[in-house]
């Protein structure tokens, strides 16, 4: 399989789109709505490390093991946030959707999942991957909340998988939701979007 091309994919309130440096300024804005770079247990870029950011992950696109996205908010028509494609292997294929970080105020938002429904339907329906990967922090319960709600299933817990930048160590859940699941994973997303607000869970 040819290394996965830069692509945009757009809903009704989200566009992911190819990274690349002008959203520099954008995503730094982002960033500090809610001072995401300062919890602990995510690996989101401090402002002025930015920069450096979408260097190592254009550098990771030329390599064929990422593939990242601006996520704009089609309302405001502004930059949001950031996903990734990663850990992309081609012989499956399959890969890992990671990397993923919003401003607070779109946080638990449609957004959110409009933005999973379309990298999982382009993971699946264009791309046939064999399995989607999410991966967290062990202490990150509102990421795994959300995570399984999606209706992946816990494949294991990598024990020290990778060190923080506050030193400590991190041990790694590692999800997936593979092909035969996908159609139900589906369904529950495009439910998610259709109903009331009053009823949406609050940490979708």
């Amino acid at each position: 399989m040819a290394p996965l091309e830069a692509t945009t994919l757009s809903g009704q309130c989200a566009e992911l789109v190819p990274l690349a440096h002008e959203h520099h300024d954008g995503l730094v804005k982002a960033t500090m709505d809610g001072s995401l770079w300062q919890l602990w247990y995510t690996g989101v870029p401090a402002p002025d490390a930015m920069s450096s950011h979408i260097d190592r992950c254009l550098g990771l696109q030329a390599s064929g093991v990422m593939l990242p996205f601006a996520v704009f908010d089609k309302v405001t028509k502004s930059v949001v946030g950031m996903t990734t494609y990663l850990n992309i292997d081609l012989a499956g294929p399959r890969l890992e959707i990671g990397g993923t970080w919003y401003a607070n105020r779109v946080q638990r938002t449609p957004l959110n999942t409009e933005a999973k429904l379309l990298l999982l339907s382009h993971a699946f329906d264009s791309l046939s991957c064999l399995a989607v990967e999410f991966r967290t922090h062990f202490l990150n319960h509102q990421s795994r909340r959300a995570i399984e709600r999606l209706g992946a299933k816990l494949d294991g817990v990598l024990r020290q998988h990778m060190r923080m930048r506050d030193g400590t160590l991190r041990d790694t859940c590692v999800y997936s939701i593979i092909p035969s699941e996908w159609p139900a994973v589906r369904s529950n997303l495009k439910w998610q979007l259709e109903k009331p607000r009053s009823q949406t869970d609050p940490l979708a």
